[in-house]
């Protein structure tokens, strides 16, 4: 499988759970250079679970998984790809760990090998260009969700990855932080996968949107976005 423009493409990608049954039946996707794709569908649907097969965090039940030049299958494999690809947790407190938010921003950079100097400067960067200067020493837990968030997408930028894959990435954000995220995003040269149900949010971002339902990955063809809010 190959493909110049293709950073990441699925061929057949199927996953059940025990209890809730098939939530991805063959499904096929490609994502190209610059696209920011919004993923759409119902809650439960398997939105989060195909971002998660994307990384590695879970392994398909069927399907070929092919990111940046190869076909990914072993968890070695991925590791590549999680330092590539940059991962927006649904849950902000699933990715805040370090005591401060200067800490939790630069530990990316400290992990690809940039001196301390390079990470705290890149972190102090990173928050100031998403309206969070002045953070640098506050503590990550007492932030309010909406603050935590932003903090969160400033550690995936800090590393400067080649894709976004962004689960929810405007939950509990007011209406000033959003406006700021979405003129960051839409600034970033890095294609996305953008799981939102925030139709305003996909239509200022998404350059497509992808429907999944009933296990089926489906392209929407109307010019206004499907989501689905229940």
């Amino acid at each position: 499988m190959s493909g110049q423009k293709n950073l990441i493409k699925v061929t057949g990608l199927s996953y059940r759970y025990p209890r809730r049954g098939v939530v991805l039946d063959g499904v096929d996707f490609s994502l190209q250079a610059g696209e920011r794709v919004a993923l759409t569908g119902p809650n439960g649907a398997g939105k989060t679970t195909l971002l998660h097969l994307l990384v590695g965090l879970k392994k398909p039940k069927a399907g070929e998984i092919w990111a940046f030049g190869e076909t990914r299958s072993e968890e070695k494999q991925f590791i590549d790809v999680r330092a590539r690809a940059g991962f927006l947790f649904q849950d902000p407190d699933d990715q805040l760990f370090c005591p401060t938010v200067l800490e939790d921003v630069a530990f990316g950079p400290l992990n690809l090998g940039k001196s301390r100097e390079d990470a705290l400067q890149i972190a102090s960067d990173t928050l100031a260009s998403l309206g969070m200067a002045g953070f640098e020493e506050r503590i990550t837990h007492q932030l309010s969700g909406g603050e935590k968030r932003m903090i969160t997408l400033a550690s995936v930028l800090a590393m400067e990855p080649e894709v976004l894959l962004l689960d929810e990435p405007s939950n509990a954000l007011d209406t000033a932080a959003r406006q700021r995220l979405i003129d960051t995003l839409s600034g970033l040269p890095q294609a996305m996968i953008i799981i939102s149900h925030d139709a305003e949010f996909i239509a200022q971002l998404a350059t497509r949107e992808v429907c999944l339902e009933n296990a089926k990955l489906i392209a929407v063809t109307s010019s206004q976005p499907v989501l689905e809010t229940a």
